[in-house]
């Protein structure tokens, strides 16, 4: 177990030997994190999270209340999960049968977030910065900056970094489109159905 001197673990947790836990990292009442986790720098689980063997988390990632996070599971730094939102790792499972061989990967890209109640199904990838509604449920991967929501959910639009809604199409088959969000001036293009940034902010220059 290698748990950082700056990292803080509630008394009412349980923190097992072989699990790794990064600098200012906080651990919070009756979380429980397995051997061979691993949680990056400034993350914080929130009350009654459980954290899987092998589980990779990155830096700063912010878990809420209730959620499990399953082998199988990969979080990239500045994800956001809601409260009681769901991941799984098999598609098809049955008491009676031991499916530990057939855990299939999920990804969550690095600033991505999920909101309260959501289901993530196992085999998916959340690009960065991808925004899933609350009580979504994601059966296919979700692209870069993609807003989704519903169930099954589907997408609805984008989002910026700083987590304001753009004003954007889905997709735009004929010509690139350019957009500015409101709210910090970040400028993206959108070609197709793909999102990417489109220069560096002049304050950030």
């Amino acid at each position: 177990m290698t748990i950082h001197p700056t990292a803080s673990i509630h008394a009412s947790a349980f923190v097992d030997e072989g699990a790794q836990i990064g600098a200012d990292t906080k651990v919070w009442h009756f979380c429980h994190v397995m051997p061979g986790a691993v949680i990056g720098e400034r993350c914080s689980l929130g009350q009654n999270v459980v954290v899987m063997n092998r589980v990779r988390i990155g830096d700063n990632v912010k878990i809420q209340n209730n959620v499990s996070v399953y082998e199988g599971v990969e979080l990239e730094d500045d994800v956001f999960c809601g409260p009681s939102m769901v991941f799984t790792n098999v598609l098809n499972p049955r008491s009676h049968v031991s499916r530990k061989h057939e855990y299939r990967p999920t990804k969550v890209g690095r600033g991505a977030s999920i909101g309260a109640n959501a289901t993530i199904v196992c085999g998916t990838t959340l690009g960065e910065y991808a925004f899933v509604g609350a009580g979504a449920v994601v059966t296919r991967d979700v692209p870069a900056y993609a807003l989704v929501v519903g169930v099954p959910a589907r997408q609805r639009g984008w989002m910026c970094q700083c987590g304001e809604q753009l004003e954007l199409p889905v997709a735009t088959p004929d010509a690139a489109v350019r957009s500015t969000c409101r709210a910090c001036g970040t400028r993206y293009l959108l070609v197709g159905d793909v999102l990417r940034l489109a220069e560096v902010r002049e304050a950030d220059a």
